[in-house]
């Protein structure tokens, strides 16, 4: 059984093999399985975010207001990294969504687990906490774009039509977002 993908109208080059049983077999899979690795390592790359945002709101409003600004801005590549693998892979828009949103809602929790850990410290937390947590975080992320998103993207256009075009690009857009939110 052979299902070709179609979104908005634009005919993917991919096509989706699914066995007699129904499941989706090997391309797919792996697709699924990028999406899914992303999901998991920006929901946790979100957690600091949203403590951030929060101990920023706490130093000086216009601060935090900033960050909550900037950190939204560059959650819809994050959302769009998590949500068109698994949408490709699934056929299911409500899915790729959902990964996307249950990826993003970890700010929130974020924030909620600053309010707590600033409750029980008394505001005594410590600067390397954070430094140790953005780092392990940072590094997680780079991995996961080295290793996974970088090489699908290739994959998916072996000719480099757009890939590094868009890689060059995206490097471009956070560079920007940085230098446009310096606080």
């Amino acid at each position: 059984d052979v299902v070709q993908v179609d979104l908005e109208g634009l005919q993917s080059q991919q096509e989706v093999t699914s066995n007699p049983d129904g499941e989706v077999v090997e391309d797919a899979k792996q697709l699924r399985n990028v999406g899914m690795m992303t999901a998991l390592a920006i929901a946790i790359h979100n957690l600091p975010e949203g403590l951030a945002t929060y101990v920023g709101y706490l130093t000086d409003p216009s601060i935090g207001i900033t960050m909550a600004f900037a950190i939204a801005i560059h959650n819809i590549p994050e959302g769009l990294c998590v949500a068109l693998p698994i949408y490709y892979a699934t056929g299911s828009r409500l899915r790729g969504f959902m990964f996307a949103l249950l990826s993003g809602a970890a700010e929130p929790l974020g924030a909620l687990l600053g309010f707590a850990l600033l409750t029980v410290t008394g505001n005594n937390l410590h600067g390397a906490v954070y430094g140790v947590v953005f780092a392990l975080i940072a590094g997680m992320m780079v991995m996961i774009c080295i290793l996974e998103l970088i090489p699908t993207a290739y994959r998916y256009d072996p000719e480099d039509k757009v890939s590094t075009a868009s890689l060059v690009g995206g490097m471009a857009v956070m560079a920007l977002s940085l230098c446009l939110f310096k606080v």
